[in-house]
């Protein structure tokens, strides 16, 4: 059981300070009781700015930031292949660490990260931000009362263009994006049995990592899922998924989606400011900093669901490269 942290104020420190480090930010400034005392990142140009722009002190190395006594909790917002590192640094450091999704670069690295949190009592809490909505929320516990019938499919929809410039910084769709869909269909319906995938690169001229992929899997119950994430182009359809949630049974339906919250804008890497993102988010750091350090609640997605959903993402890639059906 972690420790609860009692007292008036939560310091927060970043690692990492890419696009993503600013609605990070915005969350924490929303945050009754918590502050961001600090960051660090890599490229020290980019930090500069990033802790003028958020009014907080620029550390020098990560060692320093993380021996803070005025910080209680770290966000790991680095790349994937550096989360382990950073998360290890932080836990060993003695503090809670929130960790951007994609957790790890394989279930061995998650089970590490909650292995460490484990032994120094701490909370690890994985970056799945879109569980802390409202309407996810609400979606399962419709299912769990029986509300919506026996669940017959499950769909997450993912259709935002992503130029070769912006997709260069990501590992691909598979393990970008496809990352949050294993994670949301986990929280509400479950981890399926079996999965098939296919990949594409339709639109980049250089980056050789795929650009859109599709799974299709059979649940436990025997109902279908299917996954599509697509950086290949927008959606322009009269109604739209460019991101979308939909949970079918034989008594109801439900859906979230990302066209009920637009503005006209252009948004951080979209032509879109698309607030749902910003406000799952917000939903999630409040959980965190609040809900759980100061008042002891578990996370709604652990590490070990990060664990599962890593494994489903693995599968996903050996459906992909043996052409074939994958029993999880």
């Amino acid at each position: 059981m972690a420790k609860i942290l009692n007292k008036p104020e939560i310091g927060v420190g970043l690692i990492g300070a890419g696009d993503i480090s600013i609605l990070h930010a915005r969350a924490i400034a929303k945050t009754h009781g918590a502050k961001l005392v600090g960051l660090w990142n890599r490229n020290q140009d980019r930090a500069h700015q990033r802790a003028t722009e958020f009014g907080c002190r620029n550390y020098s190395t990560p060692v320093e930031l993380v021996n803070d006594p005025a910080i209680d909790a770290i966000f790991i917002l680095t790349n994937l292949e550096t989360h382990l590192e950073y998360t290890r640094l932080a836990l060993t450091a003695g503090k809670h660490v929130l960790v951007e999704k994609p957790v790890g670069a394989s279930v061995a690295e998650i089970e590490e990260m909650r292995e460490l949190a484990n032994q120094h009592d701490l909370i690890c809490m994985p970056g799945h931000n879109y569980v802390y909505e409202s309407s996810m929320i609400r979606t399962k516990e419709l299912i769990e009362t029986g509300e919506l019938g026996q669940i017959v499919s499950a769909y997450v929809m993912y259709n935002i263009h992503h130029p070769e410039e912006v997709a260069r910084r990501y590992p691909g769709v598979v393990r970008q994006i496809l990352t949050h869909h294993s994670y949301i269909l986990l929280y509400l319906v479950g981890q399926p049995v079996e999965l098939c995938a296919m990949k594409a690169t339709l639109h980049y001229q250089e980056y050789t990592e795929e650009d859109i992929a599709m799974v299709q899997m059979r649940l436990a119950n025997g109902a279908l899922a299917h996954f599509c994430a697509s950086f290949a182009a927008d959606d322009h359809a009269a109604d739209p998924w460019t991101v979308m949630v939909k949970i079918i049974g034989t008594a109801g339906s439900t859906r979230y989606s990302y066209r009920d919250h637009v503005e006209i804008k252009p948004g951080l890497v979209h032509s879109q400011t698309y607030t749902a993102y910003q406000g799952s988010i917000r939903n999630e750091v409040r959980h965190f900093l609040v809900d759980c350090l100061r008042h002891g609640a578990n996370p709604l997605s652990s590490m070990s669901d990060a664990i599962t959903a890593q494994k489903m993402i693995e599968a996903a890639e050996k459906s992909i490269h043996d052409k074939s059906i994958v029993t999880l």
